[in-house]
């Protein structure tokens, strides 16, 4: 093929076997798959497979569309029936957990649990997530800023910078947070402005991004454009004047402009841990790239 020519997009079957959620596995195959370009995997997901009747179901599946096997199996005899079968099918099949698993037991010298799905027992972790999520939706879009100090990180940006969706995604990390919009010559409230406990963080993006996401929202509501919500000068007057706020109240700012929800997310949890423990989360100093250098 000529160099700089574009491939016709390349489509594969990934089925993902679990014997619980199967999160990790898909994780694990969109990662892979985005090392390639234009490659497009089509997903067979099958999870809390515990059972040898349900797992020949998956292995009937599997028969009529093969492709690549990724699993996650506690049970020895399920592990073992599904290898022997995409064996004779001479497909690939990978045990994800397996490698890691196998360098935990070596380190540590201790025997592993067969307990199914124990990353999702209802301990303590995994309550404190459910309310971190209960308390960020309630405090979405300035909803009851009076809260602030309760809250672990503040979130503050014009529309349009992502602030729902980076919220959501810290909340289920076990993070309290509340969001509040950003309007020029509205006076954010008094609360934020006070609190001591949480981290403040404003998240940022270039006029042009803000623009683009702006009229993309406004022709799915079939809206007219006429407005200043969608005009580049006040949407640069806005971006401006988040800038200023921020720079006068010594928050730091993340410029979203081309980071996912999980750069954004990562980047606040660093800032996060130095402004709860005095530190980074390791050793080594916050990804610059991830914050703007503007803030």
């Amino acid at each position: 093929m000529m160099s700089g020519t574009r491939r016709n997009p390349v489509y594969f079957h990934l089925h993902l076997i679990s014997d619980s959620t199967g999160e990790t596995l898909l994780t694990v195959g969109r990662a892979s798959a985005a090392r390639y370009e234009n490659v497009h995997p089509i997903e067979h997901v099958y999870p809390m497979v515990r059972s040898p009747r349900h797992l020949d179901r998956v292995i009937a599946d599997i028969e009529a569309a093969p492709g690549i096997v990724l699993y996650t199996l506690v049970e020895h005899e399920l592990a073992e029936r599904l290898e022997t079968a995409c064996h004779h099918l001479g497909i690939p099949r990978v045990a994800v957990l397996d490698p890691v698993v196998a360098a935990f037991r070596t380190f540590l010298n201790l025997p592993t649990s067969r307990k199914v799905g124990a990353q999702h027992v209802l301990d303590e972790d995994y309550f404190r997530r459910i309310d971190a999520l209960n308390f960020t939706m309630l405090h979405d879009d300035g909803q009851l800023p009076e809260d602030a100090e309760e809250a672990d990180v503040v979130i503050i940006g014009i529309s349009r910078t992502s602030k729902t969706p980076t919220s959501v995604y810290l909340a289920n990390r076990g993070v309290r947070v509340a969001n509040v919009p950003m309007v020029p010559d509205v006076p954010l409230p008094p609360a934020i402005l006070t609190a001591k406990k949480p981290l403040v963080v404003g998240l940022i993006a270039s006029p042009e991004r803000i623009l683009q996401i702006r009229q993309n929202r406004l022709l799915s509501l079939n809206a007219l454009e006429d407005s200043p919500y969608v005009d580049r000068l006040a949407i640069a007057r806005e971006v401006a004047y988040s800038r200023k706020v921020c720079r006068e109240r010594g928050w730091p700012t993340i410029d979203v402009t081309r980071r996912s929800i999980e750069e954004t997310a990562a980047a606040i949890l660093a800032l996060f841990a130095e402004h709860r423990y005095g530190r980074p989360l390791s050793n080594e100093p916050l990804a610059g790239s991830l914050l703007d250098p503007g803030g």
